[in-house]
């Protein structure tokens, strides 16, 4: 969960990076990292929504109020992404692009923080018969 989360941080970074040079002639595809970025986390809550947090509850029922507050975060943070895109998408400025950038980024590292908190130490006893990418993501 660690290593997907960097990555997830990693992809941010390098949206936020694309807007630093957006416009020039030499620029990186400003879009391609942002919709790079919102596909990344979207599969990584998608996976944890389908496969992962139903693992966890099956063996720590105890966590269910950490795992609904999850799934807020996640709904949540979509809602935020479904902001870029739209903005991504009419060709927003690089301002308004940050703006929204900020505001995934400050939610998600909000989220992160909770769900390693929470998680960590169950996680190390639960026993998974899928693939990392199932129960985590893309980045797994």
């Amino acid at each position: 969960m660690r290593t997907v989360h960097e990555r997830l941080r990693e992809a941010l970074e390098l949206a936020e990076d694309g807007l630093e040079d957006a416009g020039t002639p030499e620029g990186v595809d400003v879009l391609l990292y942002c919709w790079g970025f919102c596909a990344a986390l979207t599969g990584h809550h998608g996976a944890e929504d389908e496969t992962l947090f139903p693992a966890v509850l099956r063996d720590r029922p105890d966590l269910t109020e950490a795992v609904g507050r999850l799934r807020q975060d996640h709904s949540m943070i979509e809602h935020l992404l479904n902001g870029l895109r739209d903005a991504v998408g009419t060709g927003a400025s690089p301002d308004v692009l940050r703006q929204h950038l900020d505001g995934v980024g400050a939610v998600m590292e909000s989220h992160f923080r909770y769900e390693q908190r929470e998680l960590l130490g169950p996680l190390g006893y639960l026993e998974l018969d899928v693939e990392p990418q199932r129960a985590l993501g893309p980045l797994a």
